[in-house]
């Protein structure tokens, strides 16, 4: 799904204009940003939460050069599903056979 069908969705589902529906989601997603970029990770009850990961520093290797190299320590954004979340897909999304 992509954030189109999201807008396009909430905008049917409530009767409220696309425009604004999009502003909202755009207002969302920043604040959500703003938030990660502070330093503050954002808690959402019954969703998740969004926080900040540390990364430890550690030596990788460029394959073609055959050389190691130093990946020094750093943050990323990460996404943890609230625990009812995970429960609701597991009991609704069938798991593909192989």
């Amino acid at each position: 799904m992509t954030k189109a069908e999201i807008v396009s969705n909430i905008s049917n589902e409530l009767g409220i204009d696309r425009a604004d529906v999009q502003a909202t989601v755009e207002n969302f997603m920043k604040e959500i940003k703003t938030s990660l970029e502070k330093g503050e990770n954002v808690y959402l009850r019954g969703f998740g939460s969004f926080i900040i990961k540390t990364r430890a520093e550690k030596t990788g290797r460029n394959i073609s050069k055959n050389v190691a190299i130093k990946i020094p320590a750093h943050n990323i954004p990460a996404f943890k599903p609230a625990k009812i979340f995970v429960q609701g897909i597991k009991s609704k999304v069938a798991v593909p056979k192989s």
